[in-house]
């Protein structure tokens, strides 16, 4: 059983318009209502793939009725937490070419007691874990060193955990020594405070934050694939994406992806660059199923050339 945390889960709505303008009217080619949020993504991505998950979630309000509804479509044990506020609403406006415009909800604030509450019952979830996945951004009334908390409880267990956030969470929890990071490009410039314009300064900055507590990197990067740094060594993986539909969770489907590739060394990035290349041909955060994976077409580069420039977006 793998655990994810989506501290500040959303009820994310898709529309696919023909062209953004700003202050036009648009006509919506098609929309797509899922329940939101990185960690909710990842269990998503592992049941359409026969893996057990459990999903903690806090969730109030009607929105949070709402996703507690639409998490029931799929084979995920949910472990809600209430809250007296309402889960937060995401739009995302996608384009032909796969551009896509988000407008992302900050998310209900959590007070203490609720916050408290919420730890214990990632805790109480946690137990016999395979791994545990703590994804996604904080809340308001949420410290920083929230998931660098869990990190250091769940220790005892001796739990493999993930940790998919950004900035200062995501600094405050490497001190902890998580298992895995996945950070996006963006997200790895923002934790060494300077561009990555290069394989090289990928591995650099990757490096730097094993340095700092993360045992191994797994780094997306758009169309040029996926990085892995760990104590072993580096490989980059690539894959073809024939009709880019939507990267709105894409991400999340990689990371899923490498969990069930066994969570460390080359096969696992396979598998995450397969499962993260499927989900971009899919609309909305449609998760992939057996039949969009095709792992057999990624490819793996051990050598990677340090001053090949990076092309893709995040």
């Amino acid at each position: 059983m793998i655990v994810t945390v989506t501290a500040n889960p959303s009820i994310d709505r898709t529309v696919e318009v023909g062209a953004l303008v700003r202050g036009g009217l648009h006509r919506a080619t098609g929309v797509h209502v899922q329940p939101g949020g990185k960690g909710i993504n990842v269990a998503r991505a592992l049941v359409c793939n026969g893996i057990k998950a459990r999903a903690v979630v806090p969730a109030g309000g009607a929105e949070g009725e709402q996703l507690i509804s639409l998490l029931s479509d799929y084979s995920i044990d949910v472990v809600r937490v209430p809250t007296l506020g309402p889960v937060r609403m995401n739009v995302s406006v996608i384009e032909p070419d796969a551009t896509v415009t988000k407008l992302n909800e900050p998310g209900a604030r959590l007070s203490e007691d609720e916050t408290a509450a919420l730890a214990d019952a990632i805790i109480n979830a946690s137990h016999k874990a395979s791994n545990v996945v703590l994804a996604g951004s904080l809340p308001p009334g949420v410290r920083d060193d929230f998931y660098a908390g869990l990190i250091t409880r769940l220790a005892d267990e001796d739990i493999p955990v993930v940790v998919d956030t950004s900035g200062p969470a995501l600094r405050a929890a490497l001190a902890s020594g998580p298992t895995l990071i996945k950070p996006n490009r963006h997200e790895l410039e923002e934790a060494v405070d300077r561009p990555l314009s290069t394989f090289g300064d990928v591995i650099e900055a990757a490096q730097e934050l094993r340095s700092l507590g993360a045992q191994a990197v797994l780094a997306s990067l758009g169309q040029d694939g996926a990085v892995l740094v760990d104590g072993t060594g580096t490989w980059h993986a690539e894959a073809p994406v024939v009709l880019a539909r939507s990267s709105v969770g894409a991400g999340d489907a990689m990371l899923a992806g490498f969990l069930a590739g066994g969570g460390k060394g080359r096969q696992a990035l396979v598998s995450a660059v397969a499962w993260g290349a499927a989900a971009v041909s899919l609309p909305g955060s449609t998760m992939p199923r057996p039949d969009d994976l095709r792992p057999h077409l990624v490819e793996v580069h051990p050598r990677i050339t340090a001053g090949r420039e990076l092309r893709g977006d995040n």
